[in-house]
């Protein structure tokens, strides 16, 4: 599946109703995530990024030092992505959290920053997880 942004344009920054044409259904399930977010971090920082040919705009709600949680669309549907230190990983591997998340976790490369994850949102099966996740990360 091709994992690049629907919104490759640099020059044009993606806006609420460009959102909502390319999402579809989805777009109500990127505002739930995306208010759930804010209603437990109330000072996130959300903006559009562009880093660069290869990803196109991806939007992401951060603290005042790093990520909490990116939101990458694409074609009817997006991922959230997050990136989980050592302590959140051993967190979520003693959760309840799917096995699917903990498997795809567990094989993530690791990095200086953290091991990555991306999961797709197609419907609200994931939202109970994906909650899970974003008080993991700000637990850390």
């Amino acid at each position: 599946m091709d994992d690049t942004s629907i919104f490759p344009d640099k020059a044009t920054k993606p806006t609420d109703k460009d959102l909502a044409g390319k999402l579809g259904s989805a777009y109500a399930l990127w505002i739930k995530i995306h208010d759930i977010v804010l209603s437990k971090y109330p000072g996130g920082l959300s903006e559009w990024n562009y880093p660069g040919n290869k990803y196109g705009w991806k939007y992401r709600i951060k603290d005042k030092k790093r990520a909490i949680i990116y939101l990458l669309p694409r074609d009817l549907y997006f991922k959230v992505a997050f990136v989980f230190g050592d302590k959140a990983v051993n967190k979520i591997m003693d959760s309840k959290i799917s096995n699917d998340i903990k498997n795809e976790l567990n094989q993530a490369t690791k990095y200086a920053e953290g091991r990555g994850i991306r999961i797709d949102v197609k419907n609200d099966s994931a939202i109970v997880d994906i909650e899970q996740l974003i008080d993991i990360k700000l637990s850390n």
